[in-house]
């Protein structure tokens, strides 16, 4: 019980300390993040091919390659991703979640937000863009992105990495977006 207490005080911390920077400053940094998503998206696509046609139909897309998430009943969760549009790369974005309810323990996933329409990125855009506690991810996992489909313009998949997490808990995800050419300077 003491190590699953001590791995989410260290999630929290950990995401705590991240900052609060939407792209990373430096190019190696921009480097290691698009790394980071092409691997993500080779997992997504190698646990369940089926995601493929939310790339080929999806007017845009996050990729969020690693996103900690750590809790003792309140929970933070926080990572870094690439925003694509037509699968084009346009900017950055942050994504921190708050979590309040039944939560122990950290864990590590990846999570994927497609666009359906060129409104619904535009929307995702906008400063301080937010899921309510009705928006849920799909756990990916073969022959799961085949059932799913958009809710409100957007379909979330989630892969989970690693970590032992028990969570019963309500909270959303806000996210922040920087365009590419802003991200430069």
């Amino acid at each position: 019980m003491k190590t699953k207490i001590l791995a989410a005080c260290l999630c929290l911390a950990i995401v705590l300390a991240t900052g609060c920077a939407i792209a990373p400053e430096e190019p190696e940094g921009k480097a290691v993040l698009s790394a980071e998503v092409n691997e993500a998206i080779a997992v997504f696509k190698e646990k369940d091919p089926h995601i493929q046609r939310f790339f080929d139909k999806s007017y845009g897309y996050a990729v969020l390659p690693k996103v900690f998430k750590g809790a003792f009943l309140a929970g933070g969760a926080y990572g870094k991703g690439e925003v694509y549009e037509q699968g084009k790369l346009v900017g950055f974005c942050s994504m921190s979640q708050a979590t309040l309810g039944f939560s122990l323990g950290g864990e590590f996933f990846r999570e994927i937000v497609f666009f359906k329409e060129k409104n619904d990125l535009d929307v995702f855009k906008t400063e301080e863009y937010t899921f309510s506690a009705q928006v849920t991810g799909v756990a990916v996992s073969l022959g799961a992105a085949a059932k799913a489909d958009y809710k409100k313009g957007m379909a979330v998949f989630i892969a989970t990495d690693t970590g032992l997490m028990v969570d019963a808990s309500l909270g959303g995800q806000k996210f922040n977006y920087l365009e590419k050419s802003a991200a430069n300077h």
